[in-house]
C-alpha cells in the first residue's frame, strides 16, 4: 500500500510505523486510520516487533476535526465501529510486541492509540490528555477500557472528567505507561528496546500478551490452565531450546523467533 498519512518501514526486524502529519500535530483522518491499521497487520506478518511513532513534535493529537464534516453531520458512532475499534484491535491483537514511542503530545483519541501498544515509552516533555470533555464529549478508542486497568479508576476518572494534562513523569509514577525518558536519550533509548525485543523470542512474547489480555476476564483457576497449555507449546519451539542451551552454556541466545 503506497502510504500518504504515514510511513512504514521494516529494518533488523523492526517495522517503524510514523504518524506523518506534522503540519496538523499527527491529527487523525479516515485515511490515516486506515494506513495505520493496514501497516500494523502488515508488521505482524513480516517484523518482530513494531514501534508506533509521531513526525515532529508530536505523537498525535487526536481526531482531525476537519475531516468528515462539521460536528453537526459527523457520525461518531460510524467513526468509532469502523475505523478506530478495526485500528485499536489490530495493534491488540499483533502477534508481535508493539511499542508507543510517543515524542510528544498524545491527545484524545492520538493518547488512547499510544495507550492500546503493549509498551509505552514517552520523552519527559510529552504529554498525555483525555481532551474529550473539552468538547463535550466522553473518551473513546478505547480510553475508558484501559485508562481504568492502567492507572486505576480514581486517576482514571479524574483523568476524563478534568481533561488535564498528564506528563510523562506523571504518567510513568502512576503506571499508565512503562516508562519515561530524557529527551535527549529518548530516540537511542526506544531503538534499543525495539531492537532488544527484535532479537527475544517471538514466540513467547505473543504468548504472554494473549495471556495478560485475557487474564482480565478468567477466573484464577482458567488462567492457571492457560498458563499451563500456553507453557506446554512454549515448551516445544526451538527458542525454548536454544534459551536453555545458552543459559548452560553461559552465551547469549540467538532466537529465531520459532
Amino acid at each position: 500500500m503506497d502510504y500518504q498519512t504515514v510511513s512504514y518501514e521494516v529494518s533488523n526486524g523492526v517495522a517503524l510505523l510514523t504518524l506523518n502529519r506534522p503540519d496538523t500535530l499527527n491529527a487523525m483522518t479516515q485515511l490515516m486510520r486506515a494506513e495505520i491499521t493496514d501497516a500494523v497487520i502488515q508488521a505482524g506478518g513480516e517484523a518482530r516487533v513494531l514501534v508506533l511513532t509521531g513526525a515532529g513534535k508530536a505523537f498525535c493529537s487526536g481526531q482531525d476535526l476537519g475531516d468528515g464534516g462539521s460536528a453537526a453531520t459527523m457520525d461518531l458512532e460510524r467513526g468509532l465501529r469502523d475505523e478506530y475499534t478495526p485500528m485499536i484491535r489490530a495493534i491488540r491483537d499483533c502477534p508481535i510486541p508493539t511499542i508507543s514511542a510517543v515524542n510528544g503530545a498524545a491527545a484524545g483519541a492520538g493518547a488512547n492509540l499510544a495507550l492500546a501498544a503493549d509498551v509505552v515509552i514517552a520523552s519527559e516533555s510529552a504529554y498525555f490528555l483525555q481532551a474529550f470533555a473539552r468538547i463535550g464529549l466522553m473518551p473513546d478508542a478505547g480510553g475508558t477500557y484501559e485508562l481504568p486497568r492502567r492507572m486505576g479508576a480514581a486517576k482514571a476518572m479524574g483523568a476524563a472528567l478534568f481533561a488535564d494534562k498528564i506528563t510523562a513523569t506523571q504518567a510513568d509514577q502512576w503506571g499508565m505507561i512503562w516508562e519515561a525518558v530524557s529527551d535527549d536519550s529518548f530516540e537511542a533509548h526506544w531503538r534499543a528496546r525495539a531492537q532488544y525485543l527484535a532479537e527475544g523470542p517471538t514466540q513467547a512474547y505473543a504468548q504472554i500478551k494473549s495471556a495478560i489480555q485475557e487474564s482480565w476476564g478468567n477466573d484464577w483457576l482458567t488462567q492457571m490452565e492457560q498458563e499451563a497449555k500456553r507453557q506446554g507449546k512454549l515448551g516445544n519451539t526451538r527458542d525454548f531450546q536454544e534459551g536453555v542451551v545458552s543459559f548452560l552454556q553461559k552465551r547469549k541466545p540467538k532466537y529465531e523467533g520459532r
